[in-house]
């Protein structure tokens, strides 16, 4: 993982810490969820393989959480996803 949470936290902002932790958070599901999905390709075991594709759309459900948690404390970033999925809808439609 590339994000870390500030090291002085008591110094920093808490609202800002705050967005931070949920941003690591979102990366740290999102690293989960690409390990889980090698490896249930990588098993030979079906029951494996199952269990561990399950996992991977659990963790999909928890960045989700992290997401809608930080769309309430960051309205810039709220702004900027939907400013990015509109982009992408008028790419998709020329």
């Amino acid at each position: 993982m590339l994000s870390e949470i500030p090291k002085r936290a008591e110094q920093a902002d808490k609202k800002e810490v705050d967005r931070e932790i949920l941003r690591v958070g979102i990366i740290a599901e999102l690293d989960a969820i690409n390990l889980y999905k090698q490896m249930a390709e990588a098993a030979s075991n079906e029951d494996i393989k199952k269990i561990l594709h399950d996992i991977a759309a659990e963790e999909k459900t928890h960045v989700g959480e992290f997401q809608a948690l930080l769309l309430m404390l960051d309205k810039e970033q709220e702004q900027e996803l939907e400013k990015g999925r509109k982009e992408v809808e008028e790419e998709i439609s020329k």
